[in-house]
């Protein structure tokens, strides 16, 4: 009998077994690239393996399981692991002269790699010596393996040496192979269309996994440390070299290619620190060499401009995807490198800034949670904590925005003296714009209300006389005087949240600021209305008295349409005054047919798009 789990969900013995066999090896470095390559099929319809054998590998990459079969975890890891040697060695070529021969050549070169290596155990059945071995140590390749094979005559047993039964384990299929990839609830990446040299792309994975273990070999014999040009260093390497916009930045950058830390911290693809000046690649994650450069070009960018820092306010994980959309189209504009089949892309969203992009799909929440970047499924691969590791910071001592900052204008300069190629526009605005810093909320502010309340010309006039002047003071001489009818006009509405989740300290700062920059601009009165349940209009205010009359009712939710409305009816109220409106964004939407703008706490977030400027106060 099945067991059964929480829920009323049965697992089955058989497939679990598969399940920790196919994770057993994945522990094993030689072959874990292959493994996280390949896509495993173990369903009944479009199965490939016959009843008699345990799993067979396609030309296409898939390795199709026998869901018939109940082997022990160790019995199904040196099953794939034997499938995997075919796919890594080229055994899945297409050939003119492939027959059993052939088939029972590749076995036997397989299985003597795989006690060589040591994963899990032969099943039943499959002999680890047969007479055949003989003929293959003899040889020097499958080829001449063969061909002895041929030679001898005699009808030639499969099942004894390979894992695809009497038939052979091998399989050439067309592109339009089945597309079912799921091994016992292991959620795996969906196939794509493989590659013309897609032969050279496995025997390319599996070198991969072979300079991972040769390079632990070498650090381990007599404490030597030799650092080998891996496939992520050349990256890197011809990224510095052909691309220096962000050379001073990759060099600065240490390269951890450990897939231990990246298991550890579950680093999919990449992850960079900006902090720790650390750049992490999972070294099993199976990219091309155009893929890599891509993925090098993307976490420098990260850096470069410093997302991790830019946040501010917003959600962390939001921000990285928003910033992942706009550095891939730019990216896709300069041509660096290829596009990985996980990274987010949008051509929809080319040409718009990274704040942009975000107040764009803040809006969607729940589905994007479930969206990977090239760290992993609602993973930000901008870290924005050093990772617990033992790592120097190579600038230490030197201000990290100053650092960033000045690389990257230095590598635009250089870029541009070069003429290597066109860069995006929205890429050197970005770049341009770091070398300013951010302009505070309350100047953001100010400029707003010079915006609308240019300085008023005053003029003399003996309506109002002075006798000011100390020499003659009985001699009436003409005071200062603003003209009526443009003072009138000159005042602003105020919709003013006081609901109980309103910060009453943050409320007094912004109220501050409203009232001194209303008085140097001359406005003489304001229109208050204050809004938590219900709406409350307090009628004309000078501005120097609304911080004093305000009281915070906490009356429950905030409703601000029926003020903002209030004041756009009003009679007296001016056709054109600009209105602004005061709250914490926990609020309905608000329709506001004339000049507008929002004023809320640094965190908050409006749950509707507003058409005006939005400040945010701390």
């Amino acid at each position: 009998m099945p067991k059964r789990a929480g829920r009323g969900a049965v697992v089955d013995q058989k497939s679990q077994h598969r399940r920790d066999g196919l994770k057993l090896l994945s522990t094993y470095p030689v072959l874990a690239p292959l493994a996280g390559r390949v896509r495993w099929h173990d369903d009944y319809r479009g199965n490939l393996c016959p009843p008699s054998g345990w799993a067979v590998v396609t030309s296409m990459g898939t390795v199709h399981l026998n869901p018939d079969r109940d082997g022990t975890p160790a019995e199904w890891a040196w099953v794939a692991a034997h499938c995997l040697i075919h796919l890594g060695f080229g055994h899945t070529g297409w050939r003119e002269d492939s027959d059993q021969a052939w088939n029972l050549a590749c076995c036997l070169t397989a299985n003597r790699f795989a006690a060589h290596l040591r994963i899990g155990r032969p099943p039943h059945g499959i002999a680890v010596a047969t007479p055949y071995d003989q003929v293959a140590e003899t040889t020097r390749s499958e080829d001449s393996c063969a061909q002895r094979l041929r030679d001898l005559g005699t009808e030639l047993e499969l099942r004894s040496s390979g894992t695809g039964g009497l038939d052979g384990d091998l399989r050439w299929t067309s592109a339009a192979e089945s597309t079912a990839v799921s091994v016992a609830g292991m959620r795996i990446r969906p196939p794509a269309s493989p590659a013309p040299n897609v032969q050279a792309e496995w025997a390319e994975l599996l070198a991969t996994g072979l300079a991972q273990v040769a390079g632990r070999a070498v650090d381990d014999i007599g404490g030597v440390n030799r650092a080998l040009k891996t496939k992520w260093q050349q990256a890197l390497d011809w990224f510095v070299a052909s691309y220096p916009l962000l050379g001073a930045i990759a060099d600065a950058f240490t390269l951890v290619e450990d897939a231990e830390v990246c298991r550890a911290h579950d680093i999919r693809v990449a992850a960079i620190s900006p902090a720790a000046a650390e750049l992490y690649v999972n070294p099993l994650c199976g990219l091309t060499s155009g893929e890599r450069r891509f993925v090098i070009a993307h976490e420098l960018l990260h850096a470069g401009l410093r997302h991790d820092t830019r946040a501010g306010w917003r959600d962390h994980f939001l921000w990285n995807v928003a910033c992942d959309y706009v550095i891939n189209g730019w990216l896709g504009d300069m041509g660096v490198g290829d596009l990985p089949d996980s990274a987010l892309y949008d051509a929809a969203l080319r040409g718009l800034s990274a704040e942009e992009v975000y107040d764009r799909i803040v809006t969607d929440r729940r589905r994007l949670r479930k969206i990977a970047t090239l760290r992993g499924v609602g993973l930000a691969d901008v870290l924005p904590h050093p990772l617990p590791r033992d790592s120097t910071d190579p600038v230490r001592g030197v201000d990290l925005d100053e650092f960033y900052r000045r690389s990257l204008t230095d590598g635009l300069a250089a870029y541009q003296a070069q003429r290597r190629g066109l860069l995006p526009a929205g890429l050197v605005e970005e770049i341009r714009a770091l070398a300013h810093p951010p302009v505070p909320w309350d100047v953001e502010l100010a400029r707003w209300f010079d915006d609308r309340f240019a300085p008023l010309e005053r003029k003399h006039s003996y309506a109002r006389a002075s006798r000011r002047q100390s020499a003659s003071p009985d001699i009436p001489r003409p005071g200062w005087h603003l003209p009526a009818d443009t003072a009138e006009q000159r005042t602003f509405g105020v919709v003013l949240d006081t609901s109980g989740s309103m910060d009453t300290r943050l409320l007094a700062k912004a109220l501050g600021a409203i009232a001194s920059y209303a008085v140097a601009r001359d406005v003489l009165s304001v229109r208050v209305v204050f809004c938590d349940a219900e709406a409350h209009d307090n009628g004309w205010m000078h501005p120097a008295d609304i911080a004093g009359r305000v009281r915070v009712r906490g009356r429950g939710g905030t409703v601000l349409q029926p003020g903002v409305t209030r004041l756009q009816e009003a009679v007296d109220f001016p056709k054109n005054g600009p209105i602004l409106i005061i709250t914490d964004a926990m609020c309905d939407r608000v329709r506001v047919q004339r000049d507008h703008a929002f004023l809320i706490p640094v965190g908050a977030v409006l749950p509707f798009p507003s058409r005006g400027p939005v400040f945010r106060f701390s």
